[in-house]
C-alpha cells in the first residue's frame, strides 16, 4: 500500500506539499510552537533530511503506539516496545522540553502532571473504576454521573 498526504497549514487553508510514503516506512511527527502541537503528520523520516520548512516551530517525532509511557502493539497489549515521548501527540497536546514527552492538554487547574506517565492525575483519587464519575474542580472530588 502506498500513501499519499497533503500537507496544510492549520493557520491558513494552503497546501504545503505533496508527500509520498511507502507505507513500510511511515513515522509520526508532532509540529510544535511554544510547546503546544499545532499539527501532526506521517513521512519517512528522511523527509525531514531534505524538506525546508519555514514556518515557526520544531518536528518532533512522536509514536503512535505510545500511551502513558507505555508501548503497545498491534493487539493493543504493552509489548515491551520502545515508549517514545511517553504519548502519541495529537492537536493541542503539550511538549514538555525538559521531559522530552507529550501530554494531553490539563483538564482541570488542580490537576498535576505526572513525570512518569505525561498523564494528568487528580488531586484525590478516582473511587473506583467500575462506576461513572465526573470530576467537581469547585468541590475538589469526584461525582457520581
Amino acid at each position: 500500500m502506498e500513501l499519499f498526504i497533503v500537507m496544510r497549514d492549520i493557520y491558513t487553508t494552503s497546501s504545503l506539499l505533496l508527500v509520498h510514503i511507502p507505507h513500510n516506512k511511515m513515522a509520526h511527527f508532532a509540529k510544535v510552537k511554544n510547546g503546544v502541537v499545532t499539527k501532526v503528520i506521517v513521512a519517512e523520516p528522511e523527509f525531514f533530511d531534505n524538506f525546508t520548512d519555514i514556518t515557526p516551530g520544531k518536528w518532533v517525532q512522536t509514536s503512535y503506539n505510545t500511551r502513558g509511557g507505555v508501548h503497545y502493539g498491534p493487539d493493543g497489549n504493552p509489548d515491551g516496545g520502545v515508549a517514545l515521548r511517553k504519548n502519541y501527540a495529537a492537536v493541542g497536546f503539550l511538549y514538555h522540553k525538559n521531559l522530552d514527552a507529550f501530554s494531553p492538554p490539563r483538564p482541570y487547574p488542580s490537576w498535576s502532571l505526572n513525570e512518569e506517565t505525561c498523564l494528568w492525575e487528580a488531586p484525590v483519587a478516582r473511587p473506583d473504576q467500575e462506576n461513572d464519575y465526573i470530576w467537581n474542580e469547585e468541590t475538589q472530588s469526584w461525582d457520581s454521573e
